[in-house]
């Protein structure tokens, strides 16, 4: 009899889990997410950077000091089996004085101490051949070459439907009302949508850990958001080619400059702790966004007009109480994993943290894992007309002349990828058509214009496909639906 297990949140960790957990025979894996799609809690919004492992701690925050190289070294692997967007660029911890080399020296041990290969520091001639237009104040950094970018919503979605095709059930718009525990032992959960029976509870969900623990009778951990804004540039401003860091300070690791998967220059984030209350409080403010400005000046002064700036944003992080990642089966309620507090680096630590989880099912719980005989790694990534060279694209209209109607024409989509995004967002249980669901697949109104020319025809063919009028079609679920109905039927002589 299989061992039933309910993963809470479809974010970087839940479905890294949901992908390792589904390599074992011996195992039903349901993953819950209240959001109408995957990856749109914590892991939307954050500088998707998989770090190089030498800035925790490892006697202040050992689960994160562990857990960051392993994941760093997994992605490198990951990024290949599933087709995810990356590149291995590598980071310039940059001195500006010479104070600032000490601490560099203390980065550069801890790395060593935690495992992270190939580190090391480097002079004024070196760090301009490594990125030539740094600030001119610069005196010379640390390297870390194991550094890289991935897009974060294209990993959760890779994951999802590696997951999927392995067996795992997706629940999406499910949330979890109650965690059911029958002497000491979990037994399920109760959803909006029913209840969903499970032996295994694991907890990953981001800013609201602490409220699915305290669900399960657990509550000696809050989670409080931690907000970070950004701002990114139109993709004719040219950014750095590495990820670059200032020397950090006690209070802060200072504001990133770097370009983007997509080749935007973004620089961010700043960090404003929040009460435990304000979880869904993303706004912008213009003291964190001047802050950013300054900061970002200070590595990289040729910052373009703000003409250029296309989109400003803000991320919450969920800072746990204590600091480091909180990741083990509960003694009072078995069966009751907390995947809480995944903080940064979490997006970097999400491959390792599913193994540790797998770990602890094994041997704090003592059931054995069957791997088996046929479980596949692969997963395919989407078309990108903007990617094929000339002929590629003219094959691909010759097959399918969706291909050849350009819909997006800031970042070249076409109507041919925006149908196999629709595809694949059915495919893993989308139910709600949003356009967000379209963006965060084929980088639809994600360009100059952000949506102004192609939001209307990704309407129509979200519609369509899904069998539904345009105006109930939402910008990212229930409650933001583009229209307010058929303004035509007056006209028509029908009643309203």
């Amino acid at each position: 009899m299989k061992t039933k297990v309910a993963i809470i949140g479809a974010g970087i960790s839940g479905a890294s889990i949901a992908r390792v957990l589904s390599k074992y025979e011996n195992l039903e894996v349901h993953l819950i997410e209240k959001a109408p799609d995957v990856g749109w809690g914590v892991s939307k919004a954050n500088t998707a950077l998989i770090h190089g492992g030498y800035d925790d701690d490892p006697e202040k925050y050992p689960m994160r000091a562990k857990l960051c190289i392993r994941g760093n070294r997994l992605w490198h692997q990951w990024v290949k089996e599933l087709e995810i967007p990356h590149v291995w660029n590598g980071a310039l911890i940059v001195a500006l004085k010479e104070e600032d080399f000490d601490e560099l020296e203390k980065l550069l041990e801890r790395g060593r101490q935690n495992g992270v290969p190939e580190m090391r520091l480097v002079d004024r001639e070196e760090v301009f051949h490594l990125e030539p237009n740094l600030t001119r104040e610069a005196i010379g950094a640390l390297w870390v070459p194991i550094v890289g970018q991935i897009g974060p919503i294209p990993a959760v979605i890779a994951l999802v439907e590696n997951a999927v095709a392995n067996g795992v059930k997706t629940h999406l718009e499910t949330e979890v009302r109650e965690i059911k525990v029958e002497n000491g032992e979990v037994k399920g959960v109760e959803t909006n949508n029913g209840f969903i029976e499970a032996d295994i509870v694991i907890n990953a969900a981001g800013l609201y850990a602490d409220r699915i623990a305290r669900m399960a009778g657990i509550d000696y951990f809050e989670i409080h958001p931690r907000k970070g804004e950004y701002w990114i540039f139109d993709d004719d401003v040219p950014g750095p080619k590495r990820v670059l860091f200032p020397t950090p300070t006690p209070i802060s690791k200072g504001i990133v400059v770097t370009t983007e998967i997509s080749g935007h220059l973004m620089i961010g984030p700043n960090a404003q702790d929040l009460p435990p209350e304000e979880k869904e409080n993303l706004a912008t403010t213009k003291e964190g966004l001047e802050q950013v400005w300054e900061g970002a000046k200070k590595l990289w002064p040729q910052l373009p007009p703000r003409s250029k700036v296309i989109r400003t944003f803000a991320g919450l992080r969920p800072e746990p109480t204590g600091g480091d990642f909180i990741i083990k089966a509960e003694e009072e309620v078995w069966g009751f994993i907390n995947v809480a507090g995944i903080r940064s680096p979490g997006l970097t630590s999400a491959p390792a943290i599913a193994h540790e989880v797998a770990g602890i099912i094994e041997n704090s719980l003592g059931i054995e894992l069957k791997e088996k005989e046929k479980w596949n790694p692969y997963r395919k990534e989407i078309t990108h007309f903007f990617m094929m060279r000339p002929e590629q694209a003219n094959e691909a209209v010759k097959k399918n002349p969706a291909y050849g109607k350009i819909v997006c024409r800031c970042n070249n989509v076409s109507e041919g990828d925006i149908l196999e995004a629709i595809e694949r967002m059915k495919f893993i249980g989308v139910k709600t058509p949003s356009v967000d669901s379209v963006k965060f697949r084929t980088k639809a109104t994600t360009g100059t214009c952000q949506g102004s020319f192609c939001r209307p025809k990704i309407i129509q063919l979200l519609a369509r496909e899904y069998g539904v009028e345009p105006w109930k079609v939402t910008l990212k679920g229930k409650g933001s639906e583009i229209g307010i109905g058929d303004v035509k039927a007056l006209l028509r002589g029908e009643e309203a």
